[in-house]
């Protein structure tokens, strides 16, 4: 690859979470870079048409499908359209996530199992798709987005804490299965991003204190790092976790 030629030139991605925040601009980063993009979602419609036509206009193909990834069988369905759709896949993103933040006093069993289902069982039932694929090509990045309240733990985020401190796990473990095949796994750890999920957050100047750089981290500063994570430049690269925090877990 020349220094001119776009990072993912020529490659597929596959996104979950992708129409709105990290995902988003994860998708726009990979976009710009050459990759084509398909992207799954199991919010608005709307919101992932338009995130979809707002993608296309940076020349790659885009498409975007609706699935709730923590249904193995739906998940499995899609990847076979965007395999029949793209030819294969190059690229994993796990970012689809939820919070459901309680203390776990008051916590229902339902609110501790869904943040489970979609953030950590979701990225099981992701993999398992591209894993095959992966394997017989011999190459493939997979990344994982975690949080540093999988590192260090969060009052009143149980659920979402331990979601995201097995993905570390298991970013570690799948990282150690295919090495050998010349593939990478890792996982990225954010802090506080400025996004719609963390609006009522970025008001609150003791959290805001809290953070080493004072500020909540861009969603495109999250999607750089899983950029070069994704390209050719992070091949040496495996099993790691790297915070984006501004110093948090320091």
């Amino acid at each position: 690859m020349s220094n001119n030629e776009p990072m993912l030139k020529n490659k597929v991605a596959v996104v979950t979470g992708g129409s709105r925040g990290i995902g988003r601009a994860i998708c726009e980063a990979f976009c710009k870079n050459g990759a084509d993009v398909a992207f799954l979602d199991a919010g608005s419609v709307e919101t992932a048409e338009e995130t979809a036509a707002y993608l296309s206009t940076f020349g790659t193909k885009v498409k975007a499908y609706m699935c709730d990834i923590s249904d193995f069988a739906k998940t499995s369905e899609v990847f076979k359209e965007i395999l029949a759709e793209f030819g294969t896949v190059d690229i994993l993103v796990n970012n689809a996530g939820i919070t459901r933040d309680k203390l776990l006093l008051s916590m229902k069993p339902e609110e501790f199992t869904s943040v489970i289902d979609i953030n950590l069982v979701g990225a099981y039932n992701t993999v398992k798709q591209v894993y095959p694929v992966m394997i017989k090509k011999r190459s493939g990045k997979i990344v994982n987005i975690s949080s540093v309240s999988g590192i260090m733990g969060n009052a009143g985020q149980t659920n979402y804490s331990a979601s995201k401190a097995g993905i570390i796990g298991f970013t570690k473990s799948i990282a150690k299965e295919v090495a050998s095949r010349g593939i990478c796994c890792n996982a990225v750890a954010p802090g506080f991003v400025s996004t719609s999920m963390t609006t009522a957050f970025a008001e609150n100047e003791a959290l805001v204190s809290s953070i080493p750089m004072h500020r909540f981290a861009k969603p495109e500063e999250i999607a750089d790092l899983v950029l070069f994570l994704s390209s050719d430049k992070a091949d040496y690269i495996t099993g790691e976790v790297i915070r984006i925090d501004g110093g948090l877990a320091m």
